[in-house]
């Protein structure tokens, strides 16, 4: 994100809502300044800055928070969110665990209230008026949710729990139905253990081998060893588009282009890049894609599978029961065609309803418009974090989502974690579910920060200043 969305600034101004003030903010207070703060050891900065070199010189030489707060109206989109506006610790709240989950907008709450007030009711097959408004509302969210990704159509789009059922089902009902012993399934070091664990299962069931493709020393992959893994026995890629751990964006497109060339089928989760930049379906050109709702503002328990519609044909059903059949006899199923195939039973309506609500706040903010302010809170706040004796920061591949991860010299995640929680600033500490790539770096566990749109440049001051009073 930090190469892509910097270097879009240069191309064009982009209309934002978030950001309205900000472009005009940039020939008061440069964002060189900040750059200029980082330490001279911070190299993947120093790669940052020369997007800059063609930009007016700063007029300042030190940038803080309060002067970019001050261009840019944040109150707006902050009071959708009335969880921000709760103490914690007799503080203000200062949520740095999106990664984990994000907050839910009053327009996510108020439509679930809506739906249980006004709509409930099982789908599909009623034959009363509450049962044909939920089912409506029901589609409408699947329709929304195709758009949002740019699917082709609303039939790409199976509801499922979230991104670790999604994974868990393209697993088992491709793993277990077309792979044999001796065969290959392709994932990255920088995996969830939500894209590890479901493939080692398959594995053991089929005799089927996992193989890794490695990251370098800023924590991305080597696409010249990914090539090197593919051979005959390859018959499925499952890859993360962003690194939950440390905030890598992966080349999912060049890797999707490689695999197809070969004829193997690709999924990509995207759980932790949903939610900061747009994610196109149709460009990417994956054969599958999983995210969670809850990620993106929306309930927990609510999620997506997209398939192309070719690849969701070939695969058999992962659950039986109601909604999923055409017919039954004691002799035979005949079942439904995708997206009915993979919905057995009553589904998480009125949360799916959630999701679309969520998918159209975000889309009405603009993704490109969080990207870019996004990647603003992340540069400042590495900027910061790097001038404090005994930081390593964890992760620093140059094209990053908002994903701070680190350690401190001297101190356990856990009393970092403690420390910022003392001050109602909440973070996440430990492996992430991501034990693979921490251990890559010789780490156990890792303090990590990640950035929603919803959050401001003082908040940052206020986690910069928590660590650095550790240290004094």
């Amino acid at each position: 994100m930090w190469a892509t969305t910097m270097s879009t600034y240069e191309q064009k101004e982009i209309e934002s809502k978030i950001l309205g003030y900000y472009l005009d903010a940039y020939d008061d207070y440069s964002k060189q300044a900040v750059f200029d703060t980082a330490k001279d050891g911070f190299s993947f900065l120093d790669d940052i800055r020369q997007l800059y070199d063609e930009q007016k010189p700063p007029i300042t030489p030190q940038t803080s928070s309060k002067q970019f707060q001050s261009e840019i109206d944040l109150s707006r989109y902050r009071k959708d969110f009335p969880i921000l506006f709760t103490k914690v610790n007799g503080k203000n709240l200062i949520w740095f665990d999106n990664g984990a989950t994000t907050q839910k907008p009053k327009a996510v709450i108020d439509a679930l209230t809506y739906f249980y007030e006004n709509e409930n009711s099982n789908i599909h097959r009623g034959a009363h008026t509450l049962a044909a408004r939920a089912t409506d509302a029901y589609e409408e969210a699947r329709a929304i949710t195709a758009s949002f990704i740019n699917a082709p159509s609303p039939d790409n789009i199976v509801f499922v729990r979230g991104a670790t059922e999604g994974i868990n089902l393209v697993a088992n009902a491709f793993g277990c139905t077309y792979l044999k012993s001796e065969d290959e399934i392709i994932i990255s070091h920088l995996e969830h253990h939500a894209n590890i664990v479901p493939w080692q299962l398959v594995c053991e069931k089929t005799g089927a081998k996992l193989r890794v493709i490695p990251v370098d020393e800023s924590g991305q992959i080597i696409l010249s060893e990914f090539q090197k893994l593919i051979n005959h026995r390859t018959k499925f890629v499952s890859i993360t588009h962003v690194s939950n751990a440390l905030g890598t964006i992966t080349p999912v497109k060049e890797i999707v282009q490689i695999a197809h060339a070969y004829g193997i089928k690709v999924l990509v989760d995207a759980a932790q890049s949903i939610s900061h930049f747009p994610v196109d379906v149709t460009d990417i050109d994956a054969d599958f894609l999983v995210f969670s709702g809850h990620k993106i503002y929306a309930p927990t328990g609510i999620g997506a599978l997209y398939g192309k519609e070719d690849a969701l044909k070939i695969l058999p059903p992962y659950q039986g029961g109601g909604n999923m059949i055409a017919d039954v006899t004691f002799e035979r199923t005949i079942y439904q065609n995708a997206p009915a195939k993979f919905e057995a039973g009553t589904g998480n309506i009125a949360d799916s309803v959630g999701l679309g609500a969520a998918l159209k706040y975000v889309s009405g903010i603009g993704m490109e418009n969080i990207a870019r302010y996004e990647s603003e809170l992340l540069l400042y706040a590495a900027s910061k974090l790097s001038q404090i004796d005994g930081v390593k920061i964890i992760g620093t591949a140059l094209n990053k989502a908002s994903v701070l991860s680190f350690t401190l010299d001297g101190f356990t995640t856990d009393e970092i974690g403690k420390a910022l929680n003392a001050n109602g600033i909440a973070v996440r500490t430990g492996h992430h579910c991501a034990q693979p790539i921490l251990r890559r770096f010789g780490l156990e566990s890792v303090v990590r920060a990640t950035f929603a749109f919803y959050n401001t440049f003082y908040e940052i001051d206020e986690f910069i200043s928590v660590i650095s009073n550790l240290k004094r």
